[in-house]
């Protein structure tokens, strides 16, 4: 009960106000009492949005650490939908009477956040309309609805348990407001196929965290909880007849959004100042760059070995392509075995964290974090993936997750994987998704006072910081300043580049497999196991892939801003920290706090 009365009075108490306080009384001067009394106004609507988000949103509030809706499910039928549309315009109508220009600088941030995400959501529901054509929003509900409740302890398992029953008694509707709302001729077929295969999954989820401990409740809660369960068989017995006979053969919908909703979907994603034409000409500046400086590592790792490609000073396409890959041999030669990729992941976590430690890099967590396995019906869209625990859940574990190799892949997908991730490969990944990536970027995140800034925290931040480590990691010298090293960071940067070429190619320009599979195997040098996979996520989503590269190009490009307003006085831990501590909001929000630019 405390649990939960905590959760209320941080969002009642932090949502919206500076530095954690509560908004201060007028004072004698005019313009003082102004920003204070708008700064008031704004901390009340932060409050209202995030309860309204909270009771329209169960599911969301158990990740962010708000317990009082465990036992409840978020409403996907029609009429919810429509009640959720309603309190979007609701909250954009309050938010519209606020003086923006007399709040305090974060909260100036903060209400540019919030406007964003109301926006998006009312788009997202009268134009995007995913509730009506993508059966992944079902799918993902029901498996976080469980996963959200029992993968962290925070509060006992019995009382966790209930919460579950009252969950796995609801999840049928879960089902049932999917096959209500979705038209199949609307349905892309690869959207039906994957969610198909992962239907299943959330059984698993029950046999794996609600089975084994039925017996932690009382007799009556363990009935009650065993029919849930049999239910809930039954159910996804039915979902599943469902999409194999009703909705993956007629599934007829386009996975491509097209350029209108694919730009408007950018805007709302990135909050960034760059067009989506911007974007594609940087990336392909930047593949250029990159390849050449490659090929630069690949003259000197080849440098008088027996059998060498040809590697002059000005190569051909086809001399360039042939020294690289013969350097990436070099590295893929250096793999973990097959039931080792989660030790490895482990060891290379322990040995960034050590490296940020003794560099002196940044502040470090004290926060514990976990390498798990990827829940099943979480497979299948990405490798791995850091998963905090919410923001109003403190001193909880962070789960760094792993996609295990398939059991029922032959040895040739096992060998594609393993080059692709190899042993060096494993280590960025943990930089990536750990030390110094989003697992530390999440700790000190967590330590901004905004609660509004919390939920609504930037993606193309977090995902641009986990990047940006990579090479910041490299320059440092991890791994003894191993050229081979520095190959795979930059074949992983390269990744980051051909994501962002490729949801344009893909949602906009209308790129066939065989073009995105030689951007991916040919321009950025995957392997066809991982090139085939981002070809389904590209397909599964839109307007997410590009986060990477331009949250990148931002954090690169703030960095080097306050390095030139230094000069001398420039340190790297200070700027680490300091970029830090703002709570993740888009980057060009973090630049403008810390440049002391207006709040644009």
């Amino acid at each position: 009960m405390r649990k939960h009365l905590l959760a209320a009075a941080l969002l009642a108490g932090l949502a919206g106000c500076q530095d954690g306080q509560a908004p201060t009384a007028p004072t004698a001067s005019t313009e003082q009492a102004g920003q204070s009394q708008a700064d008031a106004q704004f901390a009340e609507l932060s409050k209202k949005a995030l309860d309204t988000w909270m009771q329209l949103s169960p599911v969301s509030a158990t990740q962010i650490g708000d317990h009082r809706y465990d036992g409840e499910l978020d409403d996907l039928s029609a009429d919810g939908q429509k009640k959720s549309l309603e309190a979007s315009k609701a909250l954009l109508a309050d938010l519209d009477k606020v003086d923006v220009s007399k709040l305090g600088r974060e909260n100036q941030v903060d209400a540019a956040i919030l406007r964003n995400q109301l926006q998006s959501d009312i788009w997202n529901n009268e134009t995007l309309q995913s509730w009506q054509w993508d059966p992944q929003v079902y799918n993902g509900l029901a498996g976080s609805a469980i996963y959200g409740l029992m993968a962290r302890e925070f509060a006992p398992l019995p009382e966790r348990l209930k919460s579950a029953t009252a969950r796995i008694e609801k999840i049928p509707q879960i089902f049932a407001a999917a096959r209500a709302n979705l038209d199949p001729a609307r349905v892309p077929k690869i959207h039906a196929e994957t969610v198909a295969k992962q239907n299943k999954g959330i059984l698993s989820l029950v046999e794996t965290f609600i089975t084994p401990n039925i017996g932690q409740l009382e007799a009556a809660d363990q009935q009650r909880l065993t029919a849930a369960i049999d239910a809930l068989n039954k159910a996804v017995a039915e979902q599943q007849e469902w999409l194999d006979k009703t909705l993956v053969p007629n599934a007829k919908g386009d996975f491509r959004i097209g350029a209108e909703k694919y730009d408007q979907k950018l805007k709302f994603s990135l909050n960034s100042s760059l067009s989506r034409a911007e974007i594609g000409e940087r990336a392909r500046a930047e593949l250029t760059r990159v390849r050449a400086d490659m090929y630069g590592i690949a003259q000197q790792v080849l440098k008088d070995k027996p059998g060498a490609p040809e590697m002059p000073a000005n190569p051909t396409d086809d001399q360039q392509q042939k020294a690289i890959e013969a350097a990436l041999e070099l590295a893929y030669a250096d793999k973990p075995a097959r039931d080792k990729v989660v030790d490895d992941a482990k060891a290379s976590l322990a040995q960034s964290t050590e490296f940020v430690r003794t560099h002196d890099l940044m502040t470090l967590p004290d926060a514990p974090v976990d390498i798990i396995l990827m829940p099943e019906f979480q497979r299948g869209v990405a490798v791995a993936y850091c998963d905090s625990p919410g923001p109003l859940d403190k001193n909880l574990k962070t789960f760094y997750a792993v996609s295990p190799i398939p059991d029922d892949w032959n040895d040739k997908q096992v060998d594609s994987f393993l080059r692709e991730y190899n042993s060096r490969m494993i280590h960025l990944l943990s930089i990536h998704e750990g030390t110094p990536g989003h697992y530390l970027e999440g700790w000190h995140s967590g330590k901004f006072p905004s609660t509004l800034r919390a939920v609504l925290r930037s993606g193309l931040f977090a995902e641009g910081w986990a990047v940006y480590t990579e090479r910041m990691m490299q320059e440092q010298g991890y791994l003894d300043n191993d050229p081979l090293f520095h190959l795979v960071q930059l074949k992983f940067y390269l990744r980051t580049i051909s994501n962002a070429i490729l949801d344009q190619g893909v949602h906009v320009d209308n790129w066939s497999r065989e073009q995105a599979m030689h951007l991916m195997t040919h321009d950025a040098f995957q392997q066809e196991s991982e090139a085939a996979g981002k070809w389904v996520r590209a397909q599964l989503t839109s307007a997410q892939l590009p986060t990477y590269f331009v949250g990148a190009q931002e954090h690169f490009d703030t960095r080097k801003a306050v390095q030139d307003k230094q000069g001398a006085n420039f340190n790297l831990k200070a700027y680490h920290d300091q970029i830090l501590s703002y709570g993740a909001p888009p980057v060009r929000f973090a630049r403008q706090l810390m440049l002391d630019q207006p709040i644009q």
